[in-house]
Order: C-alpha cells, then structure tokens, then sequence
C-alpha cells in the first residue's frame, strides 16, 4: 500500500495564531518550532512514502522550506486539515492508495501510531481511520482541570462494540465524576487516515451542526453515516499531549525533556 503523509499547518489559528511556529525547548534545551518537530515526528514513520507540509501561509512555508520539508501551497479556503488534504491530494503526480492526515500540533505521536493506521487501511472496507488511546491518570487529570478552567484541551471518543465512532468530542466522554475511580476514557489521537476516495466524498458534504458545534472536523463523516475506524494503541509509557493552548507549551517541553527528544 502506498502512503503519503499531510501535516496540515495554517497561522490564524483562532485559538492559538502562529501556533505551527511556537518554539518548544527539547532535551538538549535547543529549541525548534512546532511545525519542526512535528515533522520531525512524521519522518520517523515506516511505511510512507513521502511527509508534505501543507500550508496557505507563506511564514510557515518558509520556515518549513527552511529545515528540509516539502510543501504544498493550498487555499486559505480550506475550513480544516482534512480539507486541506484533499486539496493536496490533488497536486501529487500520482495519488497514493492511502493520505495520514498528522495535525501540525502533535509532535509527540510516536511513528507507532502511525503506522498502526496504515496496517488498518489494508482491510478494504476501513475507509478512514483514527488512533485512540486509553487515557492514563495524569493525562485524564489534565483533561478534567483544563475543562474546569474553561479551556479546551484534548478530545474523547465513545465507541461502538465493533470499534467504530459514536461519537468524537471536546468534552470528556463518558462524565467523569471522580478521577479516583474514572470511567474508561479514550483519547482521540489528532491523526487520520484516509483513501482518498473518502476525501472525495468529503468535500461534497456540507459543513454539518456538529462539527460546527464541536469544531472537529472528524464528525462530518459520521454525519453523513460513514463509518470511522477506531485503532487503540499503546503509549508504551510516553504521555500523549497536543498543543492546544499556551499551557501545553510546558506540558509538551516536559516530554520532550523525559523522552530524550533534542
């Protein structure tokens, strides 16, 4: 199976702008942007054939340029990464029988990740699919203080028997009414795998209520009743945080500094 990797990257971030390129101290102290690191973390997976920035920013374009990347300029029209990888879908020369879709704000996903989403996408009916990963102590901690404090920090999945997304969500799923003696909770990891055949249909579908209302742009495809594969995977001990706020700068950098990561 052939696969290309996107890293989505835009500037005007609503929440965060100039996110992409923030700079994250590693375990040397040396810092590198997050766009950096987050490519970085792409070149690691075995099984792709080629890692693409894609961007409609020309700071992120140059900075990307810069350490080595390739990119792809796309539209400013593009509402999220998934659109964002249609779009560069439709530059290759020749079109890959798989797309990962790696967000630029999740340079701690480990290559395993990624390359447990590429193994799915050799059973033929998984037409997209998603890393979950069960949610240690301090991770649901993290979910449930920043929740508290108002912000938005990671994402939950519930999950059919057969593995599949209920239901994808910026609030922690199930209700977790005391964290000493939690619910299962599952972390939706920030990466995607697609044919491209289902970023097709994609875009012929209009932007629905819960995606709009959740921001998430995963839920567009359960909207219109295509199936989204859930993959668990095992952190083998590394603490999975995306970087979704000011305060995931230190939460992030802490990581880098445990795992070694210059």
């Amino acid at each position: 199976m052939s696969a290309v990797i996107f890293i989505p990257a835009r500037y005007a971030s609503s929440r965060y702008p100039g996110k992409p390129l923030v700079a994250l101290k590693g375990a040397t102290g040396d810092s590198k942007p997050l766009i950096q690191r987050s490519w970085e973390a792409a070149c690691q997976v075995k099984g792709a054939d080629a890692v693409y920035i894609l961007t409609d920013d020309n700071r992120i374009a140059e900075a990307a340029r810069g350490f080595g990347a390739d990119v792809l300029m796309t539209s400013d029209k593009a509402r999220n990464g998934t659109e964002r990888c249609a779009e560069g879908v439709a530059q290759l020369d020749r079109v890959p029988d798989c797309v990962v879709n790696l967000q630029g704000d999740a340079p701690l996903t480990p290559p395993w990740f990624v390359e447990a989403l590429i193994g799915a996408m050799q059973s033929p009916e998984v037409n997209m699919a998603t890393p979950v990963l069960k949610c240690d102590h301090e991770t649901l901690s993290n979910f449930v203080s920043d929740r508290h404090a108002g912000r938005v920090g990671g994402t939950t999945t519930v999950m059919r028997a057969d593995g599949t997304a209920l239901y994808f969500s910026k609030e922690v799923l199930p209700y977790v009414g005391n964290l000493e003696t939690p619910p299962e909770v599952w972390h939706h990891v920030g990466v995607y795998a697609y044919r491209p055949s289902a970023l097709t249909a994609y875009m012929g579908w209009p932007e629905g209520p819960i995606e709009r209302a959740e921001g998430l742009e995963q839920l567009r495809f359960l909207e219109n009743g295509m199936d989204v594969t859930c993959v668990p995977v095992d952190a083998r001990g590394r603490v999975f945080w995306e970087l979704n706020n000011p305060v995931d700068v230190t939460r992030i950098e802490g990581v880098l500094a445990k795992e070694g990561i210059a």
